[in-house]
């Protein structure tokens, strides 16, 4: 009778061990050609004003057609990004801004969305599953491009974002699983 308890004392334990890793985590990504803020960075500084061409962008994985993180703008969705105000707005603007902006319909936009994200659960396994306290860490990275393009050439690059996103997210509940049984309760007297 004891070698029994015992190992279901050795078991019981080594569950108990390895609860933190039975906590839920996830990963939020938008597919893409890079692994890292850096490399879409980089992507868009080897761009050249002037030079660079939509079948360029293709090779280098930009295409609104092929590619799920890359938005094709038209001319409006472009003047919605640079509202025009002030009377000096003009003098402060990129030559190649400038001139996507003067061209009208035969400017166009490629906006990039990308990022990469974990959330990982941590901290007591149970205190987590009973709702008590849930913790959170968020990692990755997030990047946003704008190329804009006049007849096929890309005219003006800017790009944006978060090279690294750490973040932790913290929600208790002091009545654990019973938090919210009074807003059932309401939800259930509608």
């Amino acid at each position: 009778m004891r070698i029994p308890a015992a190992i279901a004392l050795a078991c019981s334990l080594g569950l108990l061990g390895a609860c933190a890793e039975l906590l839920p985590n996830g990963q939020e990504q938008v597919m893409s050609p890079w692994h890292s803020f850096t490399d879409a960075r980089d992507a868009i500084e080897r761009i050249v004003p002037d030079q660079t061409t939509v079948e360029d962008l293709k090779a280098s994985g930009i295409d609104p057609y092929a590619s799920p993180n890359v938005q094709l703008l038209s001319f409006s969705d472009i003047l919605l990004r640079f509202p025009m105000t002030g009377a000096d707005f003009h003098d402060h603007l990129d030559t190649g801004l400038m001139r996507c902006l003067h061209a009208g319909k035969a400017c166009t936009g490629y906006a990039i969305t990308v990022h990469d994200t974990h959330r990982d659960r941590t901290g007591n396994f149970w205190v987590d599953t009973f709702g008590f306290k849930r913790v959170t860490d968020v990692t990755g990275w997030t990047f946003n491009g704008l190329l804009l393009l006049i007849d096929g050439k890309v005219v003006y690059t800017l790009y944006s974002g978060q090279p690294q996103v750490r973040e932790q997210e913290v929600t208790r509940q002091p009545l654990g699983p019973v938090q919210g049984i009074g807003d059932a309760a309401a939800n259930l007297i509608k």
